[in-house]
């Protein structure tokens, strides 16, 4: 018992420090802000409710069959980074291009608010908002691994690694939800120009971001 006791607790170690830099939830949490711009405190709630589940069921499926899914469509994890952080910088452009975040809403903006706000996101929620910016590429890959590093022929032992892989990840789940949900309050202490400065360099951020990960998954291409 001893045994299992350490391997659970090396696996769960080994889990939370090679997914934290991958889903980066601080980090993910500045990105995902402006999404959240026009919506109430409880819809807010609800959304980062359903990214958090998403970003869980991602991980979930990503160590057990990730590698088979993307065997069956012939995807490699190189294209992977690359689709996805192109579309980051995608979206890291739009939020540099666009002066909304800057200006006061209109009366006619303030009217349409309930349907533009949470409805209007729901569609953005899963893609991609949860996949790629919360768990994108670089989870799936270190799932990958996880899942290779846990498995074993004894039945017992694999429940025992799975298991410290599993809680490594809803750990993980945790601290996006925790993150996503209190951003808004970290930068209304910066004030109205402090949140103005961090919008822009969020955006010039994730730019970058989307970049790297495209110019790595070039990079890992056998060519």
């Amino acid at each position: 018992m001893p045994e299992f006791h350490n391997s659970f607790v090396h696996l769960l170690f080994i889990g939370l420090i090679a997914l934290f830099p991958v889903v980066n939830p601080i980090g993910s949490a500045f990105i995902v802000n402006p999404y959240f711009s026009n919506l109430t405190k409880d819809e807010k709630k609800l959304a980062v409710k359903k990214i958090t589940i998403y970003a869980f069921f991602i991980c979930v499926v990503s160590l057990f069959a990730g590698h088979w899914i993307l065997e069956l469509f012939g995807i490699s994890i190189p294209i992977v980074q690359i689709a996805g952080g192109t579309m980051i910088c995608k979206m890291g452009w739009e939020f540099l291009s666009s002066d909304k975040s800057d200006d006061k809403p209109t009366d006619a903006e303030s009217k349409q608010a309930p349907d533009s706000g949470y409805q209007k996101l729901q569609d953005q929620l899963f893609f991609p908002i949860t996949f790629p910016i919360t768990t994108g590429a670089g989870t799936v890959s270190v799932l990958f691994t996880l899942s290779a590093h846990s498995a074993n022929k004894n039945w017992e032992s694999y429940l025992i690694n799975t298991s410290a892989i599993i809680l490594s990840i809803l750990i993980m789940c945790s601290m996006v939800y925790f993150f996503y949900l209190n951003t808004k309050t970290i930068i209304n202490y910066l004030g109205s120009n402090g949140e103005k400065i961090v919008n822009r360099i969020t955006a010039f951020l994730i730019f970058c971001v989307g970049l790297q990960i495209a110019v790595t998954g070039i990079k890992s291409l056998n060519l």
